[in-house]
């Protein structure tokens, strides 16, 4: 089975948590699109619910698919939110940020009481680190900041859109860095944290609550126990 048919089933399984009237975050990428498009299904058969989208992109995605809109503002709480990641391991700690909408899609993590990740056989990984890490950094420091990366071995490349940076949403950059050989990514995300410019990170480390993993024809759900 190729990895959009995986995607696809990983996508099916996931709306059927959807209930009517619902807030529903719509994530960013590849994967995240094929939710968007199944939800736009509901829509269109009369399904009564909300999308707040985690990127310009899936936001104009929605759109087409007449999926209604929120803001965040507008919403004191988002039900569920359905999103992909570049990578996720046994403990549900995830890389995400290759589509770059990390800093929107934490954001809208946060304000969710159930985040579902999708994702295709090959999202699974023993340990992070094979997928670079990406920062979302503010422009004005990001060559200081891409030193002290440098300097903490780190590897950090600036990631380009042809030949200009590449731009998020909010107008910042985004490094790509190289963790494969760092242990403590808990600890590595606190001192990325404290370097002034650095405004997120890729690491999603504790808010997943489900991951549904297609492989081959086969579904399966990891739910986080308390």
């Amino acid at each position: 089975m190729s990895n959009d048919l995986e995607k696809a089933a990983a996508a099916r399984a996931a709306v059927e948590y959807i209930e009517e009237g619902m807030i529903v975050g719509l994530g960013t990428g590849s994967t995240a699109a094929f939710a968007i498009r199944e939800i736009g299904k509901l829509v269109a058969e009369g399904f009564e619910l909300f999308g707040i989208p985690t990127s310009l992109r899936s936001e104009s995605l929605a759109r087409k698919l007449h999926i209604p809109i929120l803001s965040l503002d507008s919403a004191e709480r988002i039900d569920i939110t359905i999103d992909g990641a570049d990578e996720f391991d046994p403990y549900m700690q995830l890389i995400k940020g290759g589509g770059g909408a990390l800093l929107r899609e934490k954001i809208i993590a946060y304000n969710t009481e159930k985040n579902i990740i999708i994702a295709d056989h090959s999202k699974k990984v023993s340990r992070l680190g094979a997928f670079p890490l990406p920062l979302e950094t503010i422009p004005f420091a990001t060559s200081q900041i891409k030193t002290i990366l440098e300097d903490a071995g780190l590897k950090p490349e600036l990631r380009m859109d042809d030949d200009q940076a590449f731009l998020t949403d909010e107008g910042n950059y985004i490094l790509d860095i190289n963790i494969g050989h760092v242990s403590n990514i808990s600890m590595l995300e606190d001192e990325l944290l404290h370097i002034p410019g650095i405004v997120d990170t890729g690491l999603f480390l504790s808010t997943t609550d489900i991951i549904i993993v297609s492989s081959g024809e086969e579904v399966e759900i990891i739910e986080r126990h308390p």
